[in-house]
This record gives structure tokens, sequence and C-alpha cells, in this order.
């Protein structure tokens, strides 16, 4: 059956490119690369989040509430219309990520969101639990496409025991336009040229050995999402041209203001 339940904790580590390297010399002995990370090269993930007309969902998001919730569709790879990807509800609350979610293709996928006109269930494959919870989601929020997503990863679990997985995130590519994922990996660089985002995922304690390895590289958590911190630019950037086309005045109806100001109070 094509749906996938993920609960367990997260947490991010900003790095540079030299303290990647060296994580990656100490944690060989313990890990193995993820089979899809072929000849030890990344694979690409590629995103589009949904959210409402004023973006309440990622607005609320990023005010660090006990609860959040978000729809995404994802797929590995620039895939085509035929080509199999996934649409997830990810929840967290209290510090646990819960994720739910099913396959189709990308075309019946666009039709479900976008058109709701949702799959016929066939051989299995689809959830008929997870579509409805999918279909209240959407229904309730009225989302539409906001944001693409893309970034590559080279994926690690820990050898004899696949529960505890580490993550590297490089070349995070977000745009507001074109948003289809069939249009390809491209867009406005989300991180600097030497930053690599590490994340760790595991449904109890981390390994005192990685611990270990952190503290003696000085590596610490940090809080941190891809879509909230674009959207965050997103606002300051459009906040900031309409500031210099009205001559340095904020006009109250500006659609930005209420973000603007939701943003600054973080």
């Amino acid at each position: 059956m094509a749906i996938e339940v993920f609960n367990r904790y997260e947490k991010k580590y900003m790095l540079t490119k030299k303290s990647f390297r060296k994580l990656l010399t100490r944690i060989e002995d313990h890990m193995d690369m993820d089979k899809y990370n072929i000849n030890g090269k990344p694979y690409t993930i590629s995103n589009i989040y949904f959210d409402t007309d004023n973006d309440a969902l990622i607005r609320a998001s990023i005010e660090k509430p006990v609860y959040k919730e978000k729809l995404r569709m994802r797929a590995y790879g620039t895939p085509s219309l035929d080509d199999k990807v996934f649409i997830e509800i990810k929840k967290k609350y209290d510090g646990i990520v819960n994720k739910r979610r099913t396959s189709m293709t990308l075309k019946d996928a666009y039709n479900y969101i976008l058109k709701d006109n949702p799959p016929t269930p066939a051989s299995g494959k689809i959830n008929i639990q997870v579509l409805q919870e999918i279909d209240y989601f959407k229904d309730f929020y009225k989302v539409k496409p906001k944001l693409y997503l893309s970034y590559d990863r080279y994926a690690y679990f820990e050898k004899n025991d696949g529960d505890f997985r580490v993550t590297f995130d490089t070349n995070i590519q977000t745009r507001r336009y074109d948003v289809a994922l069939e249009k390809g990996q491209y867009g406005s660089q989300l991180l600097e040229a030497d930053q690599v985002l590490m994340e760790i995922k595991i449904s109890g304690a981390v390994p005192m050995w990685f611990t270990k390895i952190l503290s003696e590289l000085r590596v610490y958590p940090v809080s941190f999402s891809k879509y909230g911190t674009e959207y965050k630019r997103y606002v300051l950037e459009n906040t900031q041209r309409e500031f210099i086309e009205n001559k340095g005045e904020i006009i109250c109806s500006n659609q930005f203001y209420p973000q603007l100001q939701a943003v600054a109070s973080l």
C-alpha cells in the first residue's frame, strides 16, 4: 500500500562545509549512506508547499506554536506527469513530528489538489484514510500552491539500526513562480555558499557516540525551517521594495504589512 507513516523527533544543525567534511569522516564507522546516494552523490528532493491566500499556515508556524501542520507535494528528482509523487501531511506537536503520506502520479496529484478530483484507488495503492485527512485539510484551509522548494541530500542510516538517520541538505532553491515539480530545479538560493543543513531524525534517544562527536566538533542545534526562512525573506524583500516605491512611507493597506509585523515580532 502506497502509504508511509513517520513518528519521530527531528533536530537541525547548521554546518560549514569544513565541519560537514569533518563530521562525515567521524560517522563513517557507524553509519551507511542511503542507497539512493548512488556513487556517493546526492539525490534531489523537490516540493510544493501549499498555503492559504494570506499565508496563514506558515505565519502560524513561524510563531513556534505547540502544534503546527503543513501540506506539501514531494518528488524525488524532477518528475514527469506520469511519475509517482507523494502528498504529505506533516504535523508537529510538542517536538514530535508525525508525517502521513500517500503516493499517486503527478498528474493525479494536480487534479486532486487543484481541481478537487481525487484519484480512484487502484490495486490498494491509494489509502482512503490518508486521502480523507488530506481532503479535510485542503477544504478547511482552502489551500493553493505557494512555493517550490528543492534541495540536494546526502542521507545516512546507523548500521544495523535504521531508526537513527542523519541528512545533509545543500543547494536549497526556492521560487514563487512556476510552482510546478515538472519545471525542474532552479530558483533563489536559500543558504549561503558555505552552509550545509544537517538534520537528525530518530524516534528515541540520539546515540551517545553521535552526541560525543557533535560536542567535540562544537556543533549545536538551531531553530531552522526551510519554508519559514524563505517566507520571512520573501516578506522582508517585498516590504523593502514597496517601502522604496512609496518613498519611505509604509502604507497600512500594504498587503505585506500584517506579515511584516508578524515576522518582526519573532
